[in-house]
């Protein structure tokens, strides 16, 4: 199994400090988000910072520790009703493409959300009119990807824009693309409405994005009363079932990386998993 985790979640350090860590605990993949790692690093200066001396720096760090970059993070909010705020985010989306490609990263990982400035609550994210906006805003950015030889992966959130798997087909649909991958995390799809159908929201996302999956993020969790997710912990201190993701990552070769874990129990949770994985 190819088990990593987030270097931010990691004890402190710099970030071959922290990859030395990863390696440590036994990880051989990690999520790279370079303004929560890369000190003074801030994303509205990606363009001008991500550089091909710092991409050599960031490849030769990881080759150094035998660690893949699953995910090179860039979580902005492209569905932005502000023409220069959506042309902003996608520049700063295409310098990670480019700088994906040096480093090897597997993929650009995104999520949905709307920007604070277009003042939409849940039920306008999960709207038509939010859904056309991030089509047309990720459009470019694909075409980058293609540009690049670099791929741009999606994250379903059931509080966002692409909220569901169905809705993440439609995307997918709408581009066509190669260079559009889909990055699952089963437990972002929950909602405390529906937390009884826990197993059935999995299967229906691997049925319909399987074949688009690149990566998955791995984490449990609680019931939150009064909350509209539930609450995130770490793989095997919660209630989540993982027998069809980890066959399914079987089965394509995924690689993993952990969320919700802390640098005391980011070994046990990865053992957890690797565990049940050999007994499937």
């Amino acid at each position: 199994m190819n088990i990593g985790l987030r270097l931010h979640d990691t004890l402190p350090g710099n970030l071959n400090e922290r990859l030395a860590i990863a390696e440590g605990q036994g990880f051989t993949c990690a999520h790279l988000a370079m303004s929560k790692v890369i000190p003074g690093f801030k994303m509205d200066d990606a363009p001008s910072l991500l550089t091909e001396d710092l991409a050599q720096e960031v490849r030769d760090r990881f080759a150094a520790h035998h660690m893949e970059c699953a995910v090179l993070g860039c979580y902005l909010k492209l569905a932005a009703l502000d023409g220069e705020e959506r042309k902003k985010t996608q520049e700063i989306y295409r310098a990670h493409l480019r700088f994906g490609r040096m480093i090897g990263a597997r993929v650009v990982g995104t999520e949905t959300p709307a920007s604070a400035a277009n003042h939409w609550d849940e039920d306008a994210c999960h709207g038509e009119e939010a859904l056309r906006l991030f089509i047309d805003s990720l459009r470019s950015v694909v075409q980058w990807a293609e540009e690049e030889d670099a791929i741009i992966a999606v994250e379903p959130v059931i509080s966002h824009i692409v909220h569901t798997p169905e809705r993440a087909e439609r995307v997918l649909d709408a581009l066509k693309s190669d260079h559009l991958q889909i990055i699952l995390d089963a437990v972002n799809l929950f909602s405390m409405d529906h937390l009884d159908q826990a197993d059935v929201i999995v299967e229906d996302a691997i049925r319909r994005l399987g074949d688009k999956v690149t990566v998955l993020h791995m984490k449990d969790y609680e019931p939150a009363p009064g909350e509209k997710r539930p609450r995130p912990i770490a793989c095997g201190t919660g209630h989540m079932r993982y027998d069809a993701l980890l066959r399914f990552a079987k089965q394509k070769s995924l690689p993993m990386t952990l969320e919700n874990t802390k640098p005391e129990n980011a070994q046990a949770t990865r053992e957890y998993l690797e565990k049940l994985a050999a007994a499937l």
